[in-house]
């Protein structure tokens, strides 16, 4: 399956919620205010993945269909540092590149209105989120005991984006 990136349209408000909700559990997920005020706020970058199906259906296939589905979203505020507030992927696109392409999509949208450095929070526990993160680029800088309204400690990763 291959995937685009666009900018966030209101109308995919519902869509990113549920997605966040499937994503993280509660405690680390954000309420539906929560993810608006995101994404509203001066200085987001929202980007969404969709799946693409003029690039992963043959031409002459009857399966090719007009719609594309929301595979996951980033969600990104500028500033001197940058910083990554979410990044999801629904599971069925997950370890296809989704990650990938968004983290980088916001990276180069950071980078294009003056952000030096880049910022993250993610728990202690999320292995996999680490693994992802280091694999692109992004160091423990430092730990944030009880961040997660679940009592979950976070680390403070960062990335230089000179």
């Amino acid at each position: 399956m291959a995937f685009t990136v666009r900018d966030f349209q209101p109308e995919h408000l519902e869509t990113l919620w549920r997605i966040d909700q499937d994503c993280f559990p509660p405690g680390i997920s954000y309420s539906r205010q929560e993810l608006k005020f995101y994404v509203s706020r001066r200085g987001a970058i929202t980007l969404v993945a969709v799946s693409d199906p003029e690039k992963s259906v043959p031409e002459n296939s009857a399966k090719r269909s007009a719609s594309s589905e929301i595979a996951g979203f980033i969600v990104a505020h500028s500033g001197n540092t940058g910083h990554i507030v979410t990044i999801d992927v629904v599971a069925s696109a997950r370890r296809a590149g989704v990650g990938s392409l968004l983290l980088r999509a916001a990276e180069d949208r950071l980078r294009s209105v003056g952000s030096r450095l880049v910022a993250l929070e993610t728990a202690v526990d999320n292995v996999s989120a680490l693994v992802f993160y280091k694999r692109h680029g992004y160091s423990v800088v430092k730990t944030i005991p009880r961040y997660y309204s679940n009592g979950v400690d976070a680390l403070v990763l960062q990335k230089d984006l000179a």
